[in-house]
């Protein structure tokens, strides 16, 4: 009775919530990932009635398991029970995963993330993504080398704000719910949310945190955590604002757990320490019977030398348009080496398996074009992380980049180009009814008129990707795309936008 009545006490407000010591989960409990026999699964699951209770089962309804869905396409490193395998095939679960605002968009790191969340939306389930408004005051020290720099409150709001732009036009141009789609709290009609826990750590005081949560916290078994221990060992060591952060993701998913229902944790396998924090957490403070809190983390991102995957030259591969443009995200995946397509088209998109099976035949069938797996990949990441509009933007300007195009150019495609293609800016006086091998040479295309001419006589000088025969072509004013911009190309690669001002 008395841990009856201790536990309403606990539901009933978060401000008296405790925490207790977090033991280390140990994956060598879990049977090993591995299916011998491989199912095939549609590309979306059976729905469900969304139902308000996270657990409550239906017996008259059942759907593919998530977790044999992400098992199968090499999105699972390991689950902290293996009953969430039959209780997602029963129930309406509650997933949610955490994204701490350290920069003004998410990048391609943040993708698989997202990726598992939209599965589990996919086969019925609901999302969350939560914003660490808090969290990334403090830092995760998880796979970094030294402390992050500190983000002032501006900084903080602003990015917070980028993210859940980025969130929710995700999720919600991928949603399947017939509902609100996204809101502030999860109920029958929103199939996802986008939340902040900077809400409920704002009021928390340093001498309550203490009392309340330092006490029960065991300093050797936070100590054993792999993240601070790999920390603790390098010479610049750990500070005790980072070595906290474990117990505020695990205070997150036990308030989420209480308040919005929600009973799995997912996150890359770097985040297993943070995520068993949680479910230990709920465990010895609630007292359930059975399991009712899961952890689920699937693989980071790597290539097949085991590099990072998600950085180019310039930087990361963000996921906002603003930051980077539909077509130089469509045409990183584009240039995916062959040793790395098919994993990829399993793990970043939502094609059937029995399509990449194919591909893959294909790849090794002689006469298989190449890039053609490769193609299909940047579609569907490009389709999922921008839209339709965002694809066909991307594969229009890669089409006004190729010589002969029949595209139109307009100046929204010169605009998804204009990073990626040399320009200049010329009076318009410089440009009309200027011959065109004067312009190749005043733009900076060619060093030299003979050098035009040659060009031109090969077949190989353009003007807004048609082909130019004549030596006595001049620029006429219908020439110049919506009257701001044309643009020049020698041969294939060699190209100049030349700007009117």
């Amino acid at each position: 009775m008395a841990a009856a009545a201790a536990r309403t006490l606990l539901y009933s407000s978060h401000s008296k919530l405790f925490f207790f010591p977090f033991s280390n989960c140990s994956k060598k409990l879990h049977r090993p990932i591995i299916n011998k026999n491989p199912i095939f699964f549609p590309l979306r699951c059976l729905q469900s009635a969304q139902q308000n209770a996270s657990t409550t089962h239906d017996p008259m309804r059942s759907r593919s398991s998530v977790v044999d869905i992400l098992e199968e396409r090499g999105l699972l490193e390991c689950i902290t029970s293996e009953n969430l395998r039959s209780i997602s095939t029963t129930s309406t679960l509650k997933a949610y995963c955490g994204f701490d605002p350290t920069a003004e968009s998410l990048h391609l790191g943040n993708l698989l993330g997202i990726i598992v969340l939209s599965w589990f939306q996919r086969c019925g389930h609901k999302a969350v993504a939560l914003i660490g408004g808090a969290t990334a005051r403090i830092g995760d020290p998880s796979g970094k080398s030294l402390e992050r720099p500190e983000l002032d409150a501006d900084t903080l709001e602003n990015n917070t704000q980028g993210i859940t732009n980025v969130m929710t036009r995700i999720l919600h141009m991928n949603s399947s719910s017939n509902g609100d789609g996204v809101g502030n709290h999860l109920n029958s009609s929103s199939f996802f949310v986008v939340m902040n826990n900077y809400d409920w750590w704002k009021e928390v005081r340093l001498l309550d945190f203490l009392k309340q949560v330092g006490r029960f916290a065991r300093v050797g078994t936070m100590m054993g955590k792999e993240s601070v221990k790999k920390r603790l060992e390098s010479e610049q060591g750990m500070s005790y604002t980072e070595f906290t952060y474990q117990l505020l993701q695990g205070y997150d998913f036990l308030y989420l757990y209480q308040n919005e229902g929600v009973n799995v944790q997912i996150g890359g396998s770097d985040q297993w320490g943070n995520i068993t924090a949680g479910t230990e957490l709920i465990r010895k403070i609630l007292q359930p019977e059975g399991d009712v809190a899961f952890g689920l983390t699937f693989p980071l991102l790597l290539k097949s030398d085991g590099t990072k995957f998600g950085k180019s030259e310039d930087g990361a591969i963000w996921l906002s348009p603003s930051m980077l443009s539909p077509y130089k995200f469509y045409q990183y995946f584009f240039s995916v080496p062959d040793a790395d397509v098919i994993r990829f088209l399993k793990i970043l998109t939502f094609l059937d398996m029995e399509e990449i099976d194919e591909l893959e035949k294909e790849m090794n069938r002689p006469g298989y074009t190449p890039n053609t797996a490769q193609r299909r990949l940047a579609e569907q990441v490009t389709l999922f992380v921008h839209g339709e509009d965002g694809l066909n933007e991307a594969l229009k300007a890669t089409e006004a980049l190729r010589p002969g195009a029949e595209t139109k150019l307009d100046w929204k495609t010169f605009e998804g180009i204009a990073e990626d293609v040399p320009s200049c800016s010329l009076a318009s006086d410089q440009v009309l009814n200027i011959s065109l091998i004067d312009l190749s040479v005043s733009s900076g295309l060619l060093d030299s008129k003979s050098a035009a001419r040659r060009l031109l006589k090969q077949g190989g000088l353009y003007l807004n990707n048609s082909r130019v025969d004549s030596e006595t072509k001049r620029i006429e004013p219908q020439d110049i795309v919506d009257g701001k911009v044309l643009l020049l190309s020698a041969g294939k690669k060699n190209k100049v936008i030349v700007r009117i001002t």
